[in-house]
């Protein structure tokens, strides 16, 4: 122990009597009398108590501030009046030496540093490392780093070689915005940062290596949201050479499993392998997600039949969906809320009704259902005191908006959401195609390395026009906990020829599929083995560790919602000189 004997944590009854050597933070001095006070000493393991009692050492603590560091020598000793709550609260410090270490030169803090969270979040950000001081806090990056060891350990016992990617790579369509780093020694052209090292996993699987994992940082420019950092994060990325799809699944569910079982909230309450297997369409009509939250018991059914043709105009030719729930008691406050939330995350209006306890259809669109009453009571399952949620719209509109509807009702009726446990399953057979929002073309839905199911059969059916490209399924697979994903992975397409083949889907040549990427096509081209990954992402996993609500909150040194580091003022204005070097110019400048 450099510069002390003991920690702030460590100090026992036991060692009363001893003299020994603290250093801290000082947390907190409370004076008593003019030559008495107590000082609370807290470094990274704990807190001790130093005890004041002469006029010597009352003039040194007088002229330092909190969160000024210092050392304490003295005298170990039992206390008078004890602290069962803290595992240093039998003993106290008497001083014989104070000394300065680092001095705080503000008589006032940006926030209390044991109550940071209460701070607003810019606050938080731009004061980052006072509000790592507090303990609670910095409770989330030691469980993260434990995590990260304990993943490494499970990876390197099952064979997997942990190997390092560049950071510095090209530019490739992989569904999000590439950061983009100018090349000064090669004007007008640019690396990027990788989203993903998924390339160059694939090409070590090319290169003869068997299985691969890294804890890798992925740079992204998207949006914030709660459970998604803006810039970077980090993921357990993993790939199997010889391998499908059970053989990913079954490592990550034998490792990640324990992972949740010792450092979750909910101790054993985690699903045991081998987790459900969902395809797509089915986790669509179910549950209106392909991440479903598998803690309520929810489930939406399809109600278009009965009440396309009812006279409400919302419904009139279009898939209706319904959510029940049994024994409903919210208040009409709480339904209008739930539904302005609903419409709020997608743009769409939900609507409801009820079957009172005596039997009758009240509430909402009560009117309109009421001409088919029987019909939808036996349909649907009714009994008195049920709520019945619905959507309609589009196929895909109204089971999204269903699907919300259930999560949300989920969440306002405990009876129906078991909150204290892990719930995993596996969300396999996505679509490999799907019609872009923006575009109206066909576009890659998920992943654009997957292997197409069917392999080249299927591709040159979909070529000759005997079956749709949107009926294509993809060997591709999500890892869902408690309505996240966590996981993304697929079995990879390693045949050129299918490669070129589903390119050629999305207007995209085989050329083209040769200058976005050359390394990889060439490297097939050399016979690869049949290969198989996924990546889990770190950042996420912690959140749903911790229960924290936002990944801010376990992620050391966090960006805002707008992609701005506070504290180091990033991104932030460059000179000319170093523009030009680079040979940018800058045609807009951002007004703040």
């Amino acid at each position: 122990m450099q510069n002390r004997t003991h920690n702030c944590g460590e100090l026992r009854l036991e060692n009363a009597g001893e003299k020994v050597k603290i250093v801290g933070w000082m947390e907190n001095v409370r004076e008593v009398g003019s030559n008495f006070a107590f000082v609370v000493l807290r470094d990274f393991y704990g807190t001790t108590q130093v005890v004041i009692e002469n006029e010597e050492m009352m003039k040194r603590i007088k002229g330092i501030n909190k969160e000024s560091t210092i050392s304490v020598e003295g005298l170990v000793r039992e206390r008078d009046s004890k602290n069962p709550k803290l595992p240093t609260g039998e003993i106290e410090i008497v001083p014989e030496k104070i000394e300065l270490l680092g001095r705080c030169r503000y008589n006032e803090l940006p926030f209390e540093i044991n109550r940071s969270r209460e701070a607003d979040e810019a606050t938080r950000l731009k004061y980052r490392y006072l509000d790592l001081r507090n303990p609670a806090v910095k409770q989330n990056i030691i469980l993260r780093c434990a995590v990260v060891a304990d993943i490494r350990r499970r990876m390197t016992e099952r064979g997997f070689l942990e190997m390092t990617t560049p950071i510095l790579t090209a530019s490739s369509p992989e569904g999000a915005r590439d950061y983009l780093v100018p090349a000064r020694k090669h004007p007008g052209k640019f690396y990027a940062l990788p989203q993903a090292p998924q390339q160059f996993k694939q090409l070590l699987m090319a290169s003869g290596f068997d299985r691969y994992f890294q804890i890798a940082p992925c740079f992204r420019d998207e949006d914030a949201r709660g459970d998604r950092t803006p810039g970077e994060f980090y993921q357990l990325d993993m790939e199997m050479a010889f391998a499908g799809q059970d053989d990913v699944l079954q490592v990550l569910e034998t490792v990640l499993v324990p992972v949740f079982e010792n450092f979750g909230l909910y101790g054993k309450r985690v699903t045991p392998a081998p987790f459900r297997r969902i395809p797509y369409r089915e986790a669509m009509e179910r549950y209106g997600s392909d991440k479903p939250d598998l803690r309520i018991d929810l489930e939406i059914q399809d109600a278009s039949a009965l009440l396309q043709e009812i006279g409400f105009e919302p419904f009139a030719g279009q898939t209706v969906k319904a959510v029940v729930v049994s024994n409903f008691n919210a208040t009409r406050k709480q339904i209008d809320k739930l539904c302005a939330d609903v419409e709020v995350q997608t743009a769409q209006k939900s609507y409801w009704f009820r079957l009172d306890e005596n039997g009758e259809i009240v509430g909402g669109i009560a009117k309109f259902i009421q001409p088919v009453k029987e019909q939808v009571i036996e349909a649907l399952g009714l009994q008195p005191g049920c709520f019945v949620g619905l959507a309609a719209g589009k196929l895909a509109v109204a089971q999204k908006t269903a699907g919300v509807l259930r999560t949300k009702l989920g969440q306002l009726c405990p009876e129906h959401m078991d909150k204290e446990q892990y719930q995993f399953c596996w969300i396999v057979d996505f679509p490999l195609y799907e019609i872009g929002e923006e575009s109206g073309e066909l576009e890659f839905c998920h992943n654009p390395f997957s292997m197409p199911s069917g392999g080249l059969e299927t591709m040159e059916k979909a070529e000759r026009g005997e079956i749709d490209p949107l009926s294509i399924m993809a060997n591709q697979y999500d890892l869902v906990c408690n309505g996240y994903e966590t996981a993304s992975g697929a079995v990879r397409n390693h045949d050129p020829e299918i490669m070129i083949k589903a390119f050629e889907m999305v207007r995209l040549g085989e050329e083209d599929v040769k200058k976005k990427f050359p390394a990889m096509y060439n490297a097939f081209c050399y016979g690869a083995p049949p290969h198989a990954g996924a990546a889990p992402g770190i950042d996420r996993m912690i959140m749903l560790l911790t229960g924290e609500e936002s990944i801010r909150e376990v992620i050391t040194f966090p960006m805002n919602q707008r992609a701005q580091d506070l504290m180091m003022d990033a991104p932030s204005a460059v000179t000319r000189k170093q523009l030009d070097e680079l040979h940018i110019a800058i045609t807009a400048q951002e007004e703040e």
